[in-house]
């Protein structure tokens, strides 16, 4: 496999003192830490359509990509050429999964039947080069966003036959996820939200959101596929609202309608932004509701309102990610997905590579502070003494249940001198400071 980038040999491990751009300075696949090497840790994915698909293309400009197998004129044989790249880089990047949506390995035909032939042959490519390498795939989706019979949405299309013919696609995408081993399979509704509420009927659009993942489950048992279903929330881009807007309304929507049990969340740093939230706040918020289940590993830029999937490099932001996947036991079966596309300007096949390197290095980095400072405990006896009240006196009854408005009230009348302790935030960041410089 020496086709696609020939000026790249195997990406190693050469340890934080390299001075080569093509080696990895923390992250050693090999390594333990604790009782899983990073590669079980990390269970890193490469997102085929940034980094097979993507041109560089942006709203103001034409794509500026310079790839080897855009040459070629016939849509099959990118294709095949592409899913040859995929894994040429995979294995130079030691990246042991990879995900995709179905329009990004096999072009879209003139009928269905055209477009599933084409599915199945390049499903085959990919099932044949998985079988050489050894690597995975992470989680496969459907593209229910991109063509214009999607412009009004697809299961919240107000157009029935829209959502007869994305049900099409979804069985076709979890036949194939289904026969490639796929450990997870994701629902992004890119266009399941509105633009205005003058021209929808809410409540009809999220009653059939929920009918079609209700279909979906079913037809996975019947098909007997065990993967996990993960939905990804993004509060905007491209509608104006979307339906699975945040972590808390992704909760809400599964309960309301009876699918917290089959459902969790992949979260998407760059969309946790674009809601008004941290990154760490959504994981959180998924862990502590048992939702956590995937990751799109990227980054925004704070200075623009849009998302622009960028490599992941702010070592706070990795560790702070890492302690809340640490404290969830894991992403597995899901795993940290490089939703991330190297930018406009750097248009070479090489840069590739140094856009992996960078996002795997910098949570490689933060697994390592993560774990030492989870180790210390120094965070978690802070926060337990910060809240000891409820584990005595009337603190513990309120927890207990035991007591009700008119106890407390009695209570209060004769405790009205409150005393408070400092929440000490800047010695908290201090201490996390600590973990990752010394990492």
């Amino acid at each position: 496999m020496n086709k696609y980038f020939p000026e790249v040999s195997k990406v190693l491990y050469e340890g934080k003192d390299t001075k080569n751009p093509l080696a990895f300075r923390y992250y050693d696949p090999q390594r333990k830490v604790g009782d899983k090497t990073m590669e079980e840790h990390l269970r890193f994915s490469m997102a085929y359509w940034h980094t097979l698909c993507a041109s560089g293309v942006d709203m103001f400009g034409s794509g500026t990509a310079v790839r080897p197998w855009d040459k070629l004129t016939k849509p099959m044989d990118i294709a095949k050429a592409r899913a040859e790249a995929a894994f040429e880089f995979m294995v130079k990047m030691q990246i042991p999964f990879f995900c995709f949506h179905d329009v990004d390995i096999a072009p879209e035909g003139e009928n269905l039947t055209e477009t599933f032939k084409n599915l199945d042959e390049i499903a085959a490519l990919l099932k044949d080069l998985m079988k050489q390498t050894g690597i995975k795939l992470l989680w496969g989706t459907t593209n229910l966003f991109t063509h214009p019979r999607f412009l009004h949405g697809a299961s919240t299309s107000p157009n029935a036959d829209v959502f007869a013919y994305s049900a099409a696609r979804v069985k076709k995408t979890m036949e194939i996820t289904k026969d490639l081993g796929g450990e997870n399979y994701v629902f992004w509704g890119g266009r399941e939200g509105y633009e205005t509420l003058l021209n929808t009927d809410m409540k009809l659009e999220m009653d059939n959101l929920a009918r079609f993942l209700h279909m979906a489950v079913d037809y996975a048992k019947e098909i007997g596929f065990t993967g996990q279903f993960l939905i990804e929330p993004k509060p905007k881009e491209p509608t104006k609202h979307q339906y699975d807007f945040d972590v808390a309304s992704v909760i809400g929507f599964l309960k309301t309608y009876g699918l917290d049990k089959d459902f969790k969340v992949n979260i998407e740093a760059n969309h946790a932004t674009l809601a008004g939230h941290t990154f760490q706040h959504e994981l959180r918020l998924a862990r502590i509701n048992g939702l956590l289940g995937s990751v799109d590993a990227n980054q925004g830029d704070e200075l623009l309102g849009w998302d622009t999937d960028q490599f992941p490099t702010n070592l706070y932001v990795t560790t702070l990610a890492m302690y809340e996947i640490l404290l969830n036991g894991g992403l597995a079966p899901g795993g940290l997905n490089f939703d991330a596309k190297v930018r406009r300007g750097s248009y070479e096949p090489i840069d590739l590579f140094y856009g992996h390197l960078a996002g795997m290095d910098a949570f490689a980095h933060g697994l390592l502070a993560a774990y030492k400072l989870l180790e210390s405990r120094e965070l978690e006896d802070f926060v337990a003494e910060r809240y000891s009240s409820y584990t005595k006196g009337i603190g513990e009854k309120i927890v207990k249940g035991e007591v009700g408005f008119k106890e407390l009230a009695e209570y209060a009348m004769d405790h009205q001198e409150i005393k408070h302790t400092s929440g000490r935030q800047e010695l908290l960041e201090t201490i996390v400071n600590k973990y990752i410089f010394e990492a």
